[in-house]
């Protein structure tokens, strides 16, 4: 806990962004630096509540040992705080910056306060371990004698290729783009994430031992018309190889697959085949590789006028892009009805609550449009199009939920229809589960929702000593999940691997 009363004391004060005016015009982080005072202070506020549901099942999922470090911060022990940060969350200068903090969601202080602001506290902590060279990433001091590969180096892959190594194992991760860092590299844009930060922990953990390969796809030449990212980087002159997944199999002890949940969502209405409709991660990932690349996007919202459809974390981050590109105007389709103010009856404590919540990129449209970029309860019906074949504007109607219709939770208004006219369309609906031919050519069963089939505690695909987590497993969800069943796939890796040792020297024996 922190200060017996702070709660009391203090009132919750976040860290803020910098100015919209500000960041409007770069690709820098959105973040400013906190105060080590103002920090201290807010760490003061965790209450000795008991039972700290921050760490619950609707809390944190890598179980952060929040009050411990909140304690430590508010005593002013830094690096006691990053030691206990990093015992359970490889990564918290991701998490910091990119989790939408469901521990604070889960808050107790959150049953008739503002909850304390463990999401600062958690960037705050790892940027100063970092900025005072604490943060280090040795090699384990001795080696098994197992190879495992990693397919996938998204959160979930890189995490668990570093509780593999740290274990003693040999470990290469495999990655079919030109960069490590998979989700955190092209599919979360520069503000709310900077790739310096992500290239400096893939290089403490390459230091540590574990190898690295990019520009690989696991599986055959097949799958390259159904990958956004395959045909980006053979657009832009990085164009995967090939390994076929037999060799994996035949060159390594296990296998790992983390490919995450890549298959977005589509919307058939017709004129879906106009030219300038997008997939929302098609988008974002040519954004962020011309701008890494320091050259000209195949997608720019330049002096168009932008429509996204769909919300989420994903829709903002195109909101956001296309307001740094320059675009004219941008709005915000949501199928749902506008979530209140406040927790509803059947939406209680700690659950998270589902209220509405304005990111950074809809604060940033306001101040240059003069107004919030959503528009609730819409229903997309059709694309219209110019005489060029050119998305020219989006015909929605109106829904109300309250009366449900025949075929759809949902009845559409009479004489509610308005076209929106647009230049271009990003479609952000989410993802239906991972790339179907890495699972065909394994052979690997599916869920109800096309994820790979690999229950916890193992998280073993059949009986070969292949192995699934992240996205791909439990379908799309958030970078610390992520790194939770990274963690959890590497802790059964390695029982697999030291059982079968153990087996082996039985068999020996007789």
């Amino acid at each position: 806990m922190g200060k017996v009363t702070g709660f009391k004391e203090f009132p919750r004060s976040i860290v803020p962004y910098r100015n919209e005016a500000e960041r409007l015009h770069d690709f820098n982080e959105i973040f400013s630096v906190g105060d080590t005072k103002h920090l201290q202070t807010q760490g003061a506020r965790c209450m000795d509540c008991g039972v700290p549901f921050c760490q619950s099942a609707d809390g944190c999922p890598v179980d952060n040992l929040i009050p411990e470090w909140n304690d430590l911060v508010y005593q002013g022990e830094w690096r006691a705080a990053l030691d206990r940060l990093h015992a359970t969350n490889n990564f918290p200068e991701f998490t910091g910056r990119v989790c939408p903090a469901p521990c604070e969601g889960a808050c107790v202080l959150g049953i008739t306060e503002p909850a304390v602001t463990i999401k600062n506290i958690e960037q705050a902590i790892v940027d100063r371990g970092f900025t005072e060279g604490w943060v280090t990433c040795p090699p384990p001091q001795k080696r098994s004698g197992f190879k495992v590969a990693v397919v996938g180096s998204g959160p979930a892959g890189l995490a668990a290729a570093d509780q593999l190594n740290q274990a003693g194992h040999q470990v290469c991760v495999y990655e079919r783009a030109d960069r490590i860092g998979g989700l955190l590299i092209y599919g979360i844009p520069n503000m709310k994430l900077e790739k310096a930060l992500v290239d400096r922990r893939v290089e403490l953990l390459r230091g540590s031992g574990i190898e690295f390969i990019t520009g690989v796809n696991v599986g055959t030449q097949v799958d390259i018309a159904e990958s956004h990212v395959n045909t980006i980087m053979q657009e832009m002159g990085s164009p995967p190889r090939y390994v076929p997944v037999e060799d994996l199999q035949k060159d390594f002890d296990a296998v790992v697959l983390t490919v995450g949940a890549t298959t977005p969502r589509d919307l058939p209405i017709p004129g879906r085949d106009a030219k300038g409709i997008h997939f929302a991660m098609e988008y974002l990932t040519r954004s962020t590789k011309g701008l890494m690349d320091g050259t000209q996007t195949a997608i720019s919202a330049e002096g168009k006028r932008v429509v996204v459809i769909g919300g989420g974390d994903t829709g903002a981050d195109c909101i956001g892009t296309a307001l740094r590109q320059g675009c004219t105007s941008v709005v915000n389709f949501e199928l749902l009805n506008r979530p209140p103010a406040d927790r509803g009856p059947t939406n209680p404590w700690p659950q998270w609550p589902l209220i509405l919540r304005s990111d950074y990129a809809h604060t940033e449209a306001k101040h240059k449009f003069g107004d919030d970029p959503r528009s609730y309860s819409l229903l997309s019906k059709n694309f219209l199009t110019n005489d060029a074949g050119e998305v020219s504007g989006v015909r929605t109607v109106q829904v109300d939920w309250s009366t449900p219709s025949e075929h759809a939770p949902f009845s559409e208004v009479a004489g509610s229809e308005k076209d929106w006219p647009c230049d271009l369309v990003f479609l952000s609906m989410g993802f239906t589960g991972p790339e179907s031919a890495l699972a065909e050519q394994l052979r690997l069963e599916k869920d109800g929702r096309s994820n790979f089939l690999a229950s916890a505690p193992d998280y073993q695909c059949g009986s070969a000593p292949i192995f699934a987590a992240g996205d791909c497993r439990r379908g799309q969800s958030l970078v610390v999940w992520a790194i939770h069943e990274g963690r959890e796939v590497a802790e059964a890796v390695n029982r697999y691997l030291l059982d079968a040792t153990a087996e082996n020297r039985a068999t020996a024996a007789r």
